[in-house]
């Protein structure tokens, strides 16, 4: 297209060839036209297009009045400039999942085991029945018998069927709520357009190219767009451009708002000029989308060629793409989820499996070695060539027999544990206010020690009303009377009010009869509303007379000035300013106040500090707000220079100075005391002054009379950590924040630097986990620092939520308190879970290795241990994840970091319950059948039918792991096991579910399941076996722990040798194993790097003299002392070292395992 177009009118512009329609510009130009950058974007504006105006009337939009919202005018443009929805990817479909599945190895073993048993089954060798073979087809065996050979196998297909099912579906319905909730929080989010002059709110989805959007400060941007009017905006450009200073944005200088980036200050009105995807946001993701099908071929070109690529390669597919991801932060993927709870399963998951592989292994060779030497040695039979199947139908029996000890053994609910338990979490937490957007936030929230609260909307009810004001000379304690104050003086508050306060505040009636009004907007301009409303006065007539257009300027709150003024132009020439703000701010640029008849008199220091300790210091102490009101007026004669803010925010005059209360939710004391019961420390961090935030807290129980805590202003804070230059220095802080309860007058950066130094502090005996809550656009760093950030769902501003972890839909703190409760009983559930699974898991990998090697036969045949396998890991972990949680949760301390997810009572119940099952299984295995008088079922030949023996021993091995079950639903040792157990109507069904089956199992199973039927008196017997779990599960309570030293706890988080976890940076989420076979070369540096930092510490020492004794304490022979004391002195002789600072991209890794790492702090390299 050439740049003539813009003499075209636009209605002849379809002569032209351009066939977009009726638009005075196509797609491809206005996609071109936001590429451009500041100057270059308006000088093209205006050569090209003449200006924005002109670009609006092209595109058939009122910059006033907005779209006509017609609807077939939209949807033509939809048809033209394409719908502002990005496409999400793919989702997975259920036979991907179900082939997913079928990759797990010890399945796809079984899976060739059983086929093979199966094709053996069906050949007949000729001369089969031949006495030679040995006692092969020896016994009780008719032809309907020696038919059923078959069904082992199929039986053991039938199970692997099921359990991939199951496993596809979980992940399936996982994946599916996933998505519903992404869609939830798009659904949710709407933006402000004006439509026929009105302003709407509409969802995101809907918004066109045409629409005038308003944008305000805390908006994500939904749309590339045109600036129009704006007053002080600036923007953080840092999710497109990396860049991270403000990028200011006006009509002269850079018009031009991309999607996905962040108003930091000041509101405006945009042109929406591209939308989806083509907008600048959407054309990266096309370029990703496009990326990753060209990138998996690449990965397997690499494959084929050196074994490097093989290492690094599934780094790059899933890691690498999730990675490029994460850095358009606007990116809605899930990032590849792995919390510490996980790590310390997959561990755990995988010494298991290790221990089982070794275990079969030695059971195949022991079976197989047994049956050779019995055969060909004792009984010194000939190897007849017809007797081969036969033979080595007894050898595939050997290595299913092998197989099926490795599937018991590996314990594959793990991973379906923990899916179900956060999934069944987060659904539920949904219900409780909490909308959880990474999941294993919901598990880290167990582990918080410390909630670092805003006041405003999440301690208290963020309903701001004027209680107190202090009008012409006098403090009214209650609203005053309209009478009472003069008309004038009323008139400067009406318009101070109704005009300086963004125009989107407004008061509606109810929406209940009965109903207290509702706030829209900024609730502390609503007080102010509230309060003009209060003096029967209407604030909608003044704003009328004055639309938003004839504002000459505006100078918007935000958290550095802490004032709002707007400026108008009087009809008899000269300006009027009316200010409003933070009462201690606007008083000091008072030099005058109005007295009771209304007239300006002077303002002194004296009396301003005689007004502070008489008027704002009570209204502070009862929790109240100050907020002044101000004006001044400019003469005719000389227009001021607008842009010196200091010059013209002076000389002011007081009109009054109001009080406003934002009353504490009801719940909140509790809640807090809550809190402080289950070890946790709420820290307050407001931007009020330290009177009202004291009087706050102590009403919240957060400051507690009689007790030395800290309340700090944020300068006063920010002198104590920071040196001479200016840096915060960990060891100033680490003596404050312990103490530290409320922190005031903060700015967003104090709030991040207290949030970064508690999570980095190494005093006290475990590291703290902190949660953050924040509502504001400037929370954003601190909610990204912390552990876990909660944005507010209904006063947070959008990139709060996507900064944010859970979202709290009510903005409550009590449901910061269900989430800890909630958080805790994912970690209970899954520590209840492995509890049971590894008592299993241990009786049966012994049972089926020792039956094994002395009867030759495992006592528990293939089928029975899958079923077992089944029924103990996919129903357990169904029935002991989904318990809910209780109020007692909050009674203990919090876990540390890395506590490990089996503690000594854990190890002493599963061992003790072990020993129980397995005295009795191998009772039953060698005496049973004088027991119960029946035939034994020891040395049965290869095809013999079912032996009640087995059944029985079978049978009550299941009963042991029913009753069993509900032991597991205590992990602190408590005696009660079935407290609270019908309020999880899961258990129950799963529980009572499983015996039935097992009924159906035993009486009908046949030869299938090798099994019996038994008599009522068996039953009976088999089941008091089990009932025997509980009593030997009380005995077990009663033999302290504490006693037993030996035992060893298990499945600790990582361990510091090989990485510390707690300072990864924070877009690791979770250290792959194959990236730990590549750090494992960095430890070698650690080792030379160690003893040079041994003999600088011995030189440095010397020279200070005084920090021997820390010199001395850091040498711990490990590497722990690089990872940890580094940083904690600041010398200059000192290397920093960190092992963690490289991003895992695939390059980095391979960068990682090739050049030692770069230094942490001070950023020098290491020698």
């Amino acid at each position: 297209m050439t740049n003539n177009v813009a003499d075209h009118h636009p209605g002849n512009s379809v002569a032209e060839g351009n066939h977009e329609g009726d638009f005075g510009c196509s797609l491809v130009e206005l996609r071109n036209l936001m590429e451009l950058r500041s100057a270059e974007a308006v000088a093209r504006l205006n050569d090209s297009y003449g200006g924005v105006q002109n670009v609006c009337k092209r595109l058939k939009t009122s910059p006033v009045e907005g779209l006509s919202g017609n609807p077939t005018d939209l949807e033509k443009r939809r048809q033209v400039f394409g719908q502002n929805f990005i496409p999400p990817k793919k989702a997975k479909t259920f036979l991907q999942l179900v082939w997913e599945a079928l990759q797990d190895v010890t399945l796809i073993i079984l899976e060739i085991a059983a086929i093979i048993s199966l094709g053996l089954s069906f050949y007949h060798p000729p001369g089969g029945d031949n006495e030679l073979c040995g006692q092969s087809s020896g016994g009780v065996e008719d032809e309907g018998e020696s038919q059923a050979g078959w069904i082992e196998g199929a039986a053991i297909l039938f199970s692997v069927i099921i359990v991939v099912l199951v496993t596809a579906f979980n992940d399936w319905s996982k994946e599916k709520q996933f998505r519903g909730l992404q869609s939830r929080i798009e659904q949710e989010q709407k933006f402000t357009v004006i439509r026929k002059g009105q302003v709407i709110q509409i969802p995101v989805a809907e918004i066109v190219v045409g629409d005038i959007a308003q944008i305000k400060y805390g908006d994500l941007l939904p749309a590339d767009g045109i600036l129009i009017q704006g007053n002080d905006l600036k923007i953080d450009e840092s999710s497109l451009t990396g860049e991270s200073d403000q990028v200011k944005k006006s009509m002269d200088k850079d018009p031009m708002l991309l999607s996905g980036t962040h108003v930091m200050e000041g509101s405006g009105r945009m042109v929406v000029t591209a939308v989806g995807i083509n907008s600048q946001t959407g054309i990266i993701f096309t370029l990703l989308g496009a990326g990753e099908g060209d990138e998996e071929k690449k990965v397997k070109k690499a494959k084929t060629q050196d074994g490097v690529a093989l290492e690094i390669q599934p780094l790059k597919s899933q890691e690498g793409v999730e990675n490029e991801e994460k850095e358009k932060k606007k990116v809605k993927v899930p990032k590849k989820e792995k919390s510490v709870l996980q790590g310390k399963l997959t561990r755990l998951a995988v010494q298991i499996g290790k221990a089982g592989l070794i275990m079969s292994a030695i059971t195949v060779i022991i079976l197989v070695l047994y049956f050779v030497i019995d055969t060909f040695g004792v009984q010194k039979r000939p190897w007849l060539a017809e007797c081969t199947p036969i033979y080595i139908q007894y050898f595939v029996k050997f290595f299913i027999i092998g197989v099926t000890v490795l599937v018991v053994a590996v314990p594959e609910g793990l991973p379906l544990a923990v899916t179900i338990s956060l999934a069944y979490s987060v659904k539920k937490m949904m219900k409780d206010n909490n909308l959880v957007r990474h999941l294993d936030a919901c598990e880290t929230m167990g582990n918080a020690t410390a909630i670092c609260s805003d006041k405003t909307g999440t301690l208290t009810m963020n309903r701001m009303t004027v209680v107190q004001a202090y009008v012409g000379d006098t403090h009214y304690r209650q609203i005053p009377d309209p009478e009472a104050i003069l008309p004038k003086i009323l008139d400067l508050i009406v318009h101070g009010v109704a005009i300086n306060s963004a125009y989107t505040s407004k008061i509606l009636p109810p929406e209940k009869e009965g109903g207290l009004p509702r706030q829209v907007g900024n609730k502390t301009e609503c007080a102010l509303l509230g309060f003009v409303l209060d003096l029967k006065q209407d604030y909608q007539a003044v704003r009328n007379e004055v639309p938003e257009e004839k504002l000459y300027k505006v100078y918007t709150f935000n958290s550095v000035r802490k004032s709002m003024s707007t400026v108008l132009r009087n009809s008899g020439g000269g300006f009027r300013m009316y200010s409003k703000g933070a009462s201690e701010i606007i008083l000091r640029k008072c030099t005058k106040i109005l007295d009771k008849n209304g007239e300006p008199r002077v303002f002194k220091v004296k009396d301003r500090d005689e007004m502070v300790k008489k008027v704002i210091e009570p209204m502070a102490c009862h929790g109240l707000r100050t907020i002044c009101l101000a004006f001044r007026d400019f003469p005719a004669d000389a227009e001021p220079d607008w842009d010196s803010e200091n010059e013209i925010l002076s000389d002011l005059t007081c009109i009054a100075v109001v009080g406003i209360e934002d009353p504490v939710r009801p719940e909140v004391p509790d809640a807090i005391l809550k809190c402080q019961r289950a070890g946790i420390t709420v820290r307050m961090v407001t931007g009020d002054n330290i009177n009202t935030a004291r009087a706050i807290a102590t009403k919240c129980g957060i400051l507690l009379p009689g007790e030395d805590f800290l309340c700090l202003e944020g300068k006063e804070f920010n002198r104590l950590i920071r040196n001479e230059k200016g840096e915060v220095e960990q060891e100033q802080l680490d003596k404050i924040w312990p103490k530290l309860r409320v922190l005031a007058r903060s700015s967003p950066t104090d709030k991040h630097t207290l949030v970064k130094g508690i999570i980095d502090s190494t005093v006290g005996d475990q590291r703290q986990v902190v949660a953050v809550t924040g509502d504001g656009t400037n929370d954003g760093p601190a909610l990204k620092k912390a552990d876990v950030g909660f944005a507010m769902g209904i006063a947070g501003t959008d990139v709060a939520k996507e900064a944010s972890d859970i979202i709290l839909t009510d903005d409550n703190f009590t449901s910061i308190v269900k989430a800890v409760m909630w958080g805790r009983n994912v970690y209970d559930s899954i520590s209840k879970f492995l509890q049971f699974q590894l008592t299993v898991n241990v009786v049966a990998v012994i049972v089926a290795f020792t039956g094994a090697c002395i009867t030759q036969d495992s006592p528990l045949k293939a089928v029975q241990m899958l079923w077992v396998n089944l029924i103990m890991d996919t129903f357990a972990s169904l029935a002991l994840a989904t318990e809910p949680p209780s109020e007692s949760l909050l009674l203990r301390k919090p876990y540390g970091r890395n506590k490990p997810l089996i503690s000594r009572t854990m190890m002493k119940n599963i061992l003790g319950h072990a020993v129980y099952q397995l005295t009795i299984i191998f009772t039953l295995l060698f005496a049973g059948e004088k027991f119960f008088d029946i035939d034994s079922g020891r040395n049965a030949p290869l095809h013999s039918p079912p032996t009640e023996h087995y059944t029985i021993v079978f049978n009550t091995f299941v009963m042991m792991q029913l009753f069993n079950e509900i032991n597991a639903r205590k992990i602190h040792g408590e005696r009660n096991v079935f407290e609270a157990i019908y309020r999880n109507p899961i258990f129950c069904t799963v529980v009572l579910g499983t015996f039935l089956a097992q009924i159906i199992i035993v009486e009908f199973g046949g030869k299938p399941f090798s099994c019996s039927g038994l008599t009522l008196s068996q039953w009976f017997w088999c089941i008091f076996i089990g009932v025997g779990e509980l009593l030997w599960g009380q005995l077990i309570c009663t033999v302290p722990t504490s006693h037993l030293k030996f035992l060893k706890e298990a499945g600790h988080g990582i361990t510091k040798e090989e990485i510390p976890e707690e300072e990864l940076p924070e877009d690791v989420d979770e250290i792959d194993h194959a990236e730990m076979e590549l750090r494992r070369g960095q430890i070698l540096w650690f080792r030379g790097l160690n003893r040079i930092q041994t003999q600088m510490d011995v030189v440095y020492t010397f020279q200070t003299g005084a920090s021997s004794l820390q010199g001395a304490l850091r040498r711990q022979p490990s590497i722990v002392s690089q990872h940890h004391d580094v940083k904690n002195v600041s010398s200059p002789t000192h290397v920093a070292l960190s092992s963690v600072n490289s991003t895992p991209t695939t390059s980095a890794v391979a960068a990682a395992a090739a050049s030692p790492p770069a230094g942490n702090q001070s950023g020098e390299c290491v020698p």
